[in-house]
């Protein structure tokens, strides 16, 4: 009896609620972009005065079910679009159709790039770095090369060397975050436009990133001290209006295991407070000899939004590494020809007690407020930490010696050394924007100072051999083997001179333990240093009908404090006016023409200044014209942007073989043709391809053999490609297929007698997603193409890896 009285008030229960179901009544819609006519996914529709609402879908599509019968306005929103309301009647048991056109508001984020975007391509439409203010990518007079989050999850890319394939005019120099833009070896790193330490070290991950772009030329109207190839900025990923929340899990070849989180939305009904919090964990062996990863990323963000005035930022990224200092692989010296073969690829030098940790830690507080709506102000500040605890055996860049002084290419002369070091960097930078007419012409002028600063402070020391004087003497020393005097060395049962590092064997190699008590170490306490720069600029970005102006000047002031907290601190001063200059003319509303002149300076490291190293060095000093074109096709899906350049450039610090010593060059010129191809060709087919022709040659040099050669590391071509087609509503519906390539030719090293051959590595993958789960299958180098990416000389190259296979679950909710 009592059973079927539960059953039926749960009858009833059900009959109730389809009663009052009948009663109510939905609305259903499409929303798209009002010029592309394309659908735009994750916008936010809400019923205005209630708590009811629904995103849109992959496909542009929302739905809010379970509407009383009435009228009602609705409110959608989306990051980069104006806002729209839209009157709507709904009745019982009928669906109201409400399709949306929003219109684009390149402005809405003004300056600072507060919360993350709304696209979902490989294409970025607007920049903040490069002018200060948001432009967009097609309006600015310099060439600006990116990768989106977008591409970089389809092609399961973890590391920023994954991903400067897809990047013209720029190829990897060594496994760190070393790179050679337009034939210049990089020299700064940015994030969220702010400088950090150039780190020697562990690559650095994507899961936190919105984009990888590259500011190509000199940028340093705009940052100061840069690189006159270009500058890497790597822009985070910001707090969406939108609840998004994804897990994913990696595994594959050489033991990888990853992980990765990325959970945004806000944090009140109003959506004033929004957040995101990225997480990414690797635990990895890899194809190098005692090589492993175990990385650790946890990168919280939170966006305050208490005025449609006002905008708050706050991120905060720390990372933890653990493994080992790859020195790239080592071949027979010259003295037994050039083999690149003469030892494997996966081979390494170093002992099985080697390590490397490091710990970076940075926050970033960023403030935009608009007094009015022609007048904004911009402030932000970032602290970078950086720590470092090292202990590696590696190589003395040198080969060993009989007691002839002869070169034995099979032995290779080996160094210790242990490193513990703490470096801190500060950025400042606030801005005014004022925009305002006169009469036609329209005008955006930029004002603004910057700060920034690096400290290393007390405390940081290292211990090690030496790199040159390598070889016992019988007084208990140390030194370089003189063969004209034999009598001052120990011999071993070889007949060789003894040195105080074991060399290591590249024919028959063992990895042993090493221990500092084993041998004669030098030991160095790094004393504290800091150097700031300082910068005040002005810019001025004009537009009257279809011609766009960009006049820019900065004085920017570095100082190097010599003697940092000692009794006799002293500082010396830098300093360099630079100007900027770009043209802009639209010929159609799809195709901009634009021209640009512009400077960099660079002062050179503060250890490299030391004299132990070769120094003092003048400061690095380039000009860059370029020329180019950039267009949007396809019902703006797809831009196409195509430069030409000319960059001038002197003093280059250049490393002198065997030694730890640096030199500086007289003077080095790049001049080469770019292309970059981003988008969507339809609504299946996502593409990026680039190709660069880059002749990068020194043209001064007191080695007057130098002269006329090309530079290291910088191949005359290079390119790439990356296209996803994606299945919709067929039977394949979910599936989506992948294929890219990328190929360098060949490049010199320090080395005049050894040569990197080129090589075309190719890719491929497959995902298929099902609701709300994602598979997905990557072949890296599908070919097993043997290849280098880069190398110093006979003792450092640097090899591509091998054909590998990496597999994902993802979910979304």
């Amino acid at each position: 009896m009592l059973l079927f009285k539960k059953l039926s008030f749960l009858a009833a229960i059900l009959l109730f609620s389809q009663f009052a179901n009948a009663q109510t009544g939905s609305i259903k819609g499409t929303v798209t972009d009002q010029e592309t006519k394309e659908v735009i996914p994750g916008v936010n529709v809400g019923i205005e005065n209630t708590t009811q609402g629904a995103a849109t879908n992959a496909e542009g599509i929302f739905e809010i079910t379970e509407v009383a019968p009435g009228n009602y306005t609705l409110v959608i929103s989306a990051v980069g679009y104006a806002q729209k309301e839209l009157m709507v009647s709904v009745n019982a048991n009928q669906t109201t159709t409400a399709d949306v056109a929003l219109t684009k508001m390149y402005t809405e984020l003004q300056e600072v790039e507060i919360i993350g975007r709304s696209e979902q391509s490989y294409e970025t439409d607007v920049s903040y770095a490069s002018t200060k203010v948001a432009t967009r990518l097609k309006d600015v007079p310099q060439a600006i090369s990116y990768v989106s989050k977008e591409l970089i999850a389809d092609k399961q890319a973890y590391r920023v060397n994954d991903v400067v394939e897809n990047i013209s005019g720029i190829n990897q120099f060594s496994y760190y975050n070393d790179f050679t833009i337009r034939g210049f070896r990089s020299e700064q790193e940015l994030i969220n436009g702010k400088r950090v330490i150039n780190l020697f070290g562990p690559q650095t991950l994507l899961a936190n990133l919105e984009r990888v772009e590259v500011i190509k030329g000199p940028a340093s109207a705009v940052f100061g001290n840069a690189s006159p190839g270009g500058t890497m900025n790597r822009v985070t990923k910001k707090p969406l209006a939108d609840d998004r929340k994804a897990i994913s899990f990696t595994t594959g070849s050489f033991n990888t295991l990853r992980s990765t989180l990325d959970f945004t939305g806000p944090l009140n009904e109003d959506k004033t407070l929004l957040y995101r919090l990225n997480v990414a964990y690797e635990n990895s062996d890899s194809f190098r000899d005692l090589q492993q990863f175990n990385s650790l990323m946890i990168a919280p963000s939170i966006s305050f939004l208490p005025t449609d005035k006002t905008r708050l930022n706050f991120d905060l990224v720390v990372t933890k590494y653990d493994g080992r200092l790859d020195r790239g692989q080592p071949i027979f010296g010259a003295s037994a020809g050039t083999d690149l073969n003469s030892t494997p690829i996966s081979f390494a030098i170093g002992a099985a007690n080697d390590y490397h940790e490091t710990d970076v830690v940075y926050g970033t507080l960023a403030l935009n407020h608009e007094f009015t709506d022609n007048l904004s102000f911009n402030a932000s500040y970032m602290r970078y930490g950086f720590q470092e605890d090292l202990l590696e055996h590696r190589t003395s860049n040198s080969f060993a010696v009989d007691s002839l002084g002869n070169e034995i290419p099979s032995l290779m002369g080996i160094r210790i050394g242990t490193r513990e070091r703490e470096r801190i960097n500060d950025n400042v930078s606030t801005y005014f924007v004022w925009e305002t007419n006169t009469g036609d012409v329209e005008h955006k002028i930029v004002a603004g100072y910057d700060f920034i600063q690096s400290i290393q402070p007390e405390g940081s020391a290292a211990a090690g051999s030496s790199s040159g004087a390598i070889y016992r003497t019988r007084d208990g020393g140390l030194a370089q083997y003189d063969p004209e005097n034999p009598q001052n060395y120990y011999f071993g049962d070889n007949g060789n001179p003894v040195p105080n590092v074991p060399h290591f064997n590249l024919e028959n190699p063992e990895y042993n333990l090493g221990f500092l008590s084993d041998y004669i170490l030098q030991k160095r306490i790094y004393a504290p240093e800091r150097y700031y720069t300082q910068g005040i600029y002005l810019q001025d970005q004009i537009k009257w009908n279809r011609l766009q102006l960009l006049l820019g000047v900065r004085q920017s002031f570095y100082t190097d404090v010599i003697n940092y907290q000692q009794a006799d601190e002293s500082t010396e001063l830098q300093q360099k006016f630079l100007p900027r200059l770009g043209v802009v003319y639209g010929i159609t509303d799809q195709i901009n023409l634009y021209g640009t002149y512009t400077e960099s300076f660079q002062p050179q490291n503060p250890t490299d200044l030391q004299p132990e190293n070769g120094g003092p060095f003048d400061p690095l000093e380039g000009q860059m014209i370029e020329f180019g074109a950039k267009g949007k096709f396809f019902q703006d899906r797809l831009s196409v942007n195509i430069a030409a350049y000319n960059i001038n450039n002197k003093n280059k610090l250049v490393p002198v073989l065997g030694t730890d010593s640096l030199e500086q060059r007289g003077a080095e010129e790049s001049k080469g043709i770019e292309l970059d191809i981003n988008g969507q060709v339809n609504r299946n087919l996502s593409l990026t391809a680039n190709y660069a022709y880059n002749e990068a040659k020194i043209t001064k040099s007191d080695d007057e053999s130098l002269i006329g050669t090309i530079k290291e590391n910088a191949p005359r071509h290079s390119g790439g490609f990356f296209a996803n087609y994606a299945f919709y509503n067929n039977a394949l519906n979910g599936l989506n297929i992948n294929v890219g390539g990328n190929f360098v030719t060949e490049r010199n090293t320090f080395e005049q007698t050894l040569q990197l051959p080129g090589y075309m590595v190719w890719d491929a993958g497959l995902s298929y997603k099902m609701n709300k789960v994602k598979v997905s299958f990557t072949l890296d180098n599908v070919f097993d193409k043997t290849h280098w990416v880069g190398g110093y000389s006979y003792v450092r190259l640097y090899p591509g890896t091998p054909r590998n296979y990496l597999m994902s679950v993802a979910y979304t909710f």
